[in-house]
């Protein structure tokens, strides 16, 4: 039957030992109910011989829990100022333990006043939307209309303990009273990645409203795909029962997980800490990806909180799932299209680490360790014999297979990079050069549309590549002192005195009329060859220039000023002044300019060993 039909809630149903309808229930009395013989078990008819343990979330055990003394988890949390809770700082320090914000103050955070009650909750999100209830005693779910949920609320007389705790309401109008933390939307798998156009629809994890009554009791658990959760209590207290999610624990917690007494076992009781956390009313906790955690409702309570995946701990976060599916948890409590996000998450990480390769940055750490642990993933769900129980949530535009195969190549070269930057920084005490985090992991990188690079590696000149540095050097000192033009004859177009100009742009002293060239031996001029035809090209471009630099790099040639062959008489006389000066001078300073060598800066003109990484 169904309970609206016989005007039975469903938690109540269990409780029923002989329904009477409405019209029988003229005759013969209202339903029978069962007779209560115990406090302990979650089926309280069962006799109270005292055989049995008391199982989670009955009175018996409620009442056992709070006289249990419990390490403080002082000596595990942090306590932080909103504003220092930032994406920087987590990146740098990690997100491995609690976080707790007394204030609201810095937090991003925007809630209801205190003063919002359960009858705002109804007034906003509509009393006929149906919702989860967990009934305590029993820790069992059932359904029930807001409204009538609202209505046992706010009676002081409740036959059980109900508790709200999955009210996602990002479809209601109270979404609009609601901005989760900064922090939160900022690492957000799903605020980040998500597309507009996907197929799968948009999982909705980070506006929840938590409603429960004192004595309301959630037993231990990770949350759905390993995220992590930010919790807000509006009024009334939450007390928060934490255990580290190291190997040990998280196999004792899969194996009581997986056991058939697992109610009747206190799992704080199996690991080495179990710490306790009180939640006060205006106190925000962040719990990270794997800890394993109960919470205790010391007293009526209303709170606000949300889940989310982000690349902090994307490790965890899979090997949180993977127990999940080893426990044929139902999907109705994983994260939605777990699977589907990890894709769209892999397929912008790739261009994350593209970008930062080809800026010539190392990736953090955490980034790679968390790529790898994705890949692993990934080549696991492709395999022929699980591949059809994973296609489901393949999205369309992606192509597994060249995917994976980018990535595993990206990590391999980011790999190879670290261990010559490693070998480097042993030798030279070279620090590797990298982006400040929170842009390198960026899932929206900025692009250019060209980029030269320079090779970061450490490179011993060959004695060309001083040549060709230390000639450039020369005429950029004479390009910074202008000849007299009436001294040059009409013919010779090229001037020194012109502003140096970055090499992605035309040089103006590689024109038609400056293309002598010097043949040198052992640093000395030998002889001048005539000029070769000059080739005008419309579009100089950076990749040009970079090739022009390559080949002449290859020669013991160096390109000069001069001016056109040919000039005669005594009007010319005075113009060849200067340029035997400045043979003179270039003899000079190569014959003595070997000590400069190594002071050398090319950074304004592209180099022989620039690469496109």
């Amino acid at each position: 039957y169904y309970s609206s039909c016989v005007g039975v809630e469903e938690h109540h149903a269990v409780d029923i030992d002989l329904y009477h309808c409405p019209n029988c229930a003229i005759l013969h009395g209202p339903s029978l109910m069962k007779k209560r013989r115990n406090w302990h078990r979650h089926d309280y008819t069962e006799p109270d011989d005292g055989s049995k343990p008391v199982q989670a979330g009955t009175r018996t055990f409620v009442k056992q829990l709070r006289a249990r003394s419990f390490p403080s988890a002082d000596e595990v949390i942090l306590k932080m100022h909103g504003s220092q809770l930032t994406q920087r700082y987590l990146e740098k320090h990690g997100f491995d333990v609690p976080i707790m914000v007394p204030k609201l103050d810095g937090l991003g955070l925007r809630l209801p006043p205190p003063t919002f009650s359960v009858l705002d909750v109804e007034r906003y999100v509509g009393g006929d939307k149906v919702i989860d209830v967990i009934d305590v005693a029993r820790q069992a779910d059932s359904k029930m209309k807001l409204h009538n949920y609202i209505k046992y609320f706010t009676n002081p007389d409740r036959p059980k303990v109900l508790n709200v705790i999955s009210l996602e309401f990002s479809d209601t109008k109270m979404s609009e009273l609601v901005e989760v933390p900064d922090i939160a939307r900022k690492l957000s798998w799903v605020e980040n990645y998500w597309p507009d156009d996907s197929v799968f629809p948009k999982p909705f994890v980070q506006k929840y409203c938590l409603m429960g009554v004192q004595d309301s009791y959630t037993d231990f658990h990770i949350d759905f795909g390993g995220t992590s959760v930010w919790y807000h209590v509006l009024w009334g207290e939450k007390i928060f029962y934490l255990i580290k999610p190291t190997d040990e624990n998280l196999a004792l917690y899969e194996s009581w997980s997986s056991s058939v007494t697992q109610s009747e076992v206190y799992f704080g009781d199996k690991v080495d800490k179990c710490y306790k956390c009180v939640v006060k009313q205006g106190h925000t906790l962040f719990v990270p990806t794997g800890w394993i955690h109960a919470v205790l409702t010391s007293q009526d309570c209303m709170a606000f909180g949300g889940n989310f995946l982000h690349n902090l701990n994307i490790g965890m976060q899979l090997r949180c799932y993977e127990m999940e599916k080893r426990l044929k948890t139902p999907d109705l409590f994983k994260f939605p299209f777990f699977e589907a996000i990890c894709w769209f998450v892999a397929k912008n990480l790739l261009e994350t680490l593209k970008e930062l390769r080809e800026d010539g940055f190392q990736p953090p750490s955490y980034l790679v360790q968390g790529v790898k642990a994705l890949l692993t993933a990934l080549k696991l769900w492709m395999k022929k014999e699980l591949v059809t129980e994973h296609a489901f949530e393949i999205p369309d535009n992606i192509r597994p297979g060249h995917l994976i195969k980018e990535l595993s190549k990206v990590i391999r070269s980011v790999e190879e990079e670290n261990s010559k930057l490693v070998k480097t920084q042993g030798i030279l005490g070279v620090s590797p050069t990298s982006r400040s985090s929170h842009e390198a992991a960026s899932p929206h990188p900025s692009r250019r549309r060209v980029r030269k690079l320079r090779d970061h590696a450490t490179k011993t000149p060959s004695n060309l590549d001083i040549l060709e540095l230390h000639t450039r050097e020369v005429l950029k000192r004479l390009e910074m002192s202008p000849w007299e033009e009436a001294s040059i004859n009409s013919k010779l177009n090229g001037r020194f005195n012109k502003p140096f100009q970055p090499s992605s742009t035309v040089p103006e002293w590689r024109t038609k009329d400056n293309d002598l060239r010097l043949l040198l031996s052992n640093g000395r001029i030998i002889r001048r060859d005539e000029r070769r035809p000059f080739t005008d090209r419309s579009l100089y471009t950076a990749d040009s220039e970079d090739e022009d630099d390559r080949t002449r790099s290859k020669k013991t040639a160096v390109k000069v000023e001069d001016q056109p062959s040919g000039c005669e008489g005594e009007g010319n006389a005075d113009a060849q002044k200067p340029l035997n000066m400045f043979f003179e001078s270039v003899k000079s300073e190569l014959r003595n300019g070997s000590s400069e060598y190594s002071d050398i800066s090319d950074s304004e003109e592209s180099e022989p060993d620039c690469t496109t990484q």
